[in-house]
């Protein structure tokens, strides 16, 4: 089956052994240079955030932060950045949670997101989920409501979607 953002996969491209040996890396740079790719992208993107109703996008660190922020925009709503520990300056939330190769924390600030807040997590590029999974339980610990979670691109051999129950999943390319 085919996508209509299948063309976007020509401005991905490939690093391998980064950031370390036996990974590809999925570099979006170059689909990030393009203005109209990158258009098209955070126009879908926050379509969707539309189509749910949400009220903040909670962007994760690093390239969440460039794809939240101009969903955010285009929708008129605010945006929550999402970052490793001793990153915020002000009271955060945290949650712990485990990679691959052992365990990271992700904060948020206390008044990022609130009871009555409907969310949508932002980020370039969902693999295992376990970072999207954290945020999830970082925004419910606030006290938030996370109804949709977007991504650029997934890694669907990964299997991170899976970990996303609680919230509608959209990637625009998948691998």
């Amino acid at each position: 089956m085919t996508s209509s953002f299948d063309a976007l996969k020509k401005l991905i491209r490939d690093v391998p052994d980064f950031p370390k040996k036996g990974i590809l890396y999925k570099d979006i740079t170059p689909l990030l240079s393009d203005g109209p790719s990158f258009q098209l992208v955070v126009d879908h993107l926050a379509q969707v955030g539309i189509d749910h109703g949400i009220k903040k996008i909670v962007a994760i660190e690093s390239r969440g932060f460039i794809f939240g922020a101009a969903v955010a925009h285009r929708m008129g709503v605010g945006v929550v950045p999402v970052r490793k520990k001793g990153k915020l300056p002000y009271k955060t939330h945290s949650v712990r949670y485990q990679l691959e190769y052992g365990e990271d924390v992700l904060e948020m600030h206390v008044d990022g997101v609130g009871p009555s807040d409907t969310v949508m997590i932002v980020d370039d590029v969902l693999a295992t989920g376990g970072t999207a999974e954290a945020v999830l339980d970082l925004v419910a610990k606030a006290g938030g409501r996370t109804v949709a979670s977007v991504f650029v691109i997934e890694l669907g051999f990964l299997k991170g979607r899976e970990r996303l129950k609680t919230s509608h999943v959209t990637s625009l390319v998948h691998y």
